[in-house]
């Protein structure tokens, strides 16, 4: 089991609570230090059966930056791939991956679902 987060993040630090709580054991990874590659990206958006975009980090700073809200629906997924994996800012966090399935973001009952 893996959880990617970013230390600061309010909604990160609930999440790894939650699982403390819970007593569940993970792999834990810093999705801006240790960002998701390529290859990772696309194999978790394929098996989340998701829409791409539930993957950006669309309240972030770089997203806005770099006007993605008016820009993704030009882009292939493969751009949009790859555009992702250039930095873990970019990414939706925090994001649980079991042998389940995958889930960018943090929703209780569906990490349940996962574990």
């Amino acid at each position: 089991m893996l959880f990617l987060w970013y230390p600061k993040c309010s909604t990160c630090q609930r999440a790894k609570k939650w699982m403390d709580d819970k007593g569940i054991i993970c792999e834990l990874r810093d999705i801006k230090t240790n960002p998701p590659r390529y290859e990772e990206l696309k194999e978790w958006y394929e098996i989340s059966q998701l829409p791409l975009k539930r993957f950006f980090n669309t309240s972030g700073l770089i997203y806005k930056e770099l006007g993605l809200k008016d820009k993704l629906n030009s882009m292939t997924e493969e751009e949009q791939l790859k555009l992702l994996a250039t930095d873990g800012m970019l990414v939706k966090r925090p994001i649980l991956i079991t042998e389940k399935g995958v889930v960018p973001s943090f929703k209780e009952k569906q990490w349940e679902a996962l574990l």
